[in-house]
């Protein structure tokens, strides 16, 4: 238990290699997590005959999955944050305090989301861009996905509660262990059992059991610096607040995700069909796979910002910014770099039709023209939530997605011809004017006010 606690005391040692050692294991997490969606689509897209249509309905599926996605961060990375700040106060029973309303919240969610979505199922997939073919498909996946719901939004909300203790190589292994298991249940439940699309959403929900059962087995554990027990679950209206509020930057970033997918969904389903549809269900499934990386990079930073902000280490916090944004926009450019030149390559992973490859080419090319501005937009985002400052991360959740994609992707394509190619344009434009304008923000509202600031001294237990 000393060992963990050490690990997760960010006011000592080197504040990069602090980050790194949390960043690495989050990196290859969110990497194999991506894997989850990843394998599913590889394999449905080469069904034979039905790949494409069976494909295009997993990607109309993806909206509901990013939405019980939204309500795990509204838990985990609204309470990792408020977890950190309390550890780095010394105060280890409001920690498990804040870990048990976090999981009371998440069961709770997750019996709801269930109910909601299982009764409004059919209107709800036609409208988020299903037809009459791939709606057999869509229904298949989601009917079967819903069952696991629950498991899936613990292994993802209560996960960042592993690593803010700096047992990141634990975190990582969460999602490995998922990962493994429905990469080896795929094939046998595609196309060994014969159950297609229904098979891919099965491995994918007892790959999440299994994670879940991981994940909690560690928190209620000896391993664990700070453990929970049903006891700290007894619901605290002040803490559920602080945990909503905080985590509703994450919510809104992953619900706004959901919104601009089915926002483009069903426009590129009016304006080309079904064929552009896939299209975007590709460039998501590779937007998924690199963004991974910045992500797992920036979530790195959270706990180390956080647990020096609660200490009074505000030197500290401002090296962490630094280094933050240096590595993310780093490794956003070296991303850019290699999608702009092999996208004949990711699309084939997924489908070799020639004409999907053709278009795709081409709408890969527009689509993640302005990648590299991610990094501010990330960078921007997770300072503004590791210090606890919920309506300004709010805000800039909303600003990128809403206030400026979603009408780009309604307007663009009526302008200048653009059609299609419109819906695509909406995503670098909005890349460029949110990640500016929240990175700019945090750097004169954050940043340079703690250069004012003078460290507290060493009042914690070693």
């Amino acid at each position: 238990m000393a060992a963990v606690k050490d690990k997760g005391n960010f006011a000592q040692g080197s504040v990069s290699s602090n980050i790194l050692r949390l960043a690495g294991p989050m990196v290859i997490a969110q990497m194999i997590n991506v894997l989850y969606n990843l394998v599913d689509r590889m394999y449905i897209g080469r069904l034979a005959e039905t790949g494409r249509l069976a494909l295009t309905g997993i990607g109309i599926c993806a909206p509901v999955l990013t939405i019980i996605m939204a309500f795990a961060n509204l838990c985990g990375v609204g309470g990792s944050p408020l977890f950190s700040m309390a550890r780095g106060k010394g105060d280890d029973k409001q920690a498990r305090h804040i870990i048990g309303n976090a999981f009371f919240m998440m069961i709770s969610l997750g019996v709801i989301l269930t109910i909601i979505a299982f009764a409004i199922k059919k209107p709800l997939l036609y409208w988020l861009g299903a037809d009459e073919e791939t709606y057999v498909y869509a229904n298949q996946y989601l009917s079967v996905y819903l069952i696991g719901s629950i498991a899936v939004m613990i292994s993802l909300g209560m996960n960042p509660f592993i690593n803010a203790q700096g047992a990141g190589r634990t975190g990582m292994l969460t999602v490995a262990i998922g990962a493994v298991i429905n990469i080896i249940l795929d094939p046998i439940f595609i196309f060994a059992l014969d159950m297609g699309v229904s098979g891919a959403a099965l491995a994918t929900i007892i790959s999440q059991a299994a994670s879940a059962v991981w994940v909690l087995a560690f928190l209620c554990g000896k391993r664990a610096a700070v453990k929970f027990s049903l006891a700290d679950m007894r619901p605290k209206a002040e803490t559920i607040k602080r945990i909503t509020l905080l985590g509703t930057s994450g919510f809104c970033l992953s619900f706004t995700t959901s919104l601009v997918q089915m926002l483009c969904n069903t426009n590129l389903r009016d304006l080309g069909g079904t064929l552009y549809v896939s299209i975007m269900t590709v460039i998501n499934s590779i937007r998924d796979i690199f963004f991974a990386g910045v992500n797992g990079l920036t979530n790195g930073t959270t706990p180390v910002i956080s647990y020096n902000y609660g200490a009074g280490k505000y030197s500290r916090v401002r090296e962490a910014i630094r280094f933050c944004t240096g590595a993310s926009l780093l490794y956003c450019i070296v991303a850019w770099a290699v999608i702009m030149i092999f996208p004949g390559f990711f699309i084939r992973i997924f489908n070799s039709d020639p004409e999907l490859l053709e278009i795709g080419v081409r709408s890969f090319h527009i689509y993640f023209a302005a990648f590299a501005f991610m990094a501010f937009q990330l960078t921007g985002q997770v300072v503004s939530l590791a210090l606890g400052k919920a309506k300004t991360a709010i805000f800039f959740s909303l600003l990128r997605k809403v206030i400026v994609m979603a009408p780009l992707i309604i307007i663009l394509p009526k302008l200048f011809g653009l059609g299609v190619n419109g819906v695509f344009l909406a995503e670098p434009i909005s890349n460029v004017i949110g990640g500016l304008a929240c990175w700019i923000t945090m750097m004169l509202t954050v940043y340079r006010p703690l250069k004012n600031k003078a460290d507290e001294p060493d009042i914690l237990p070693e």
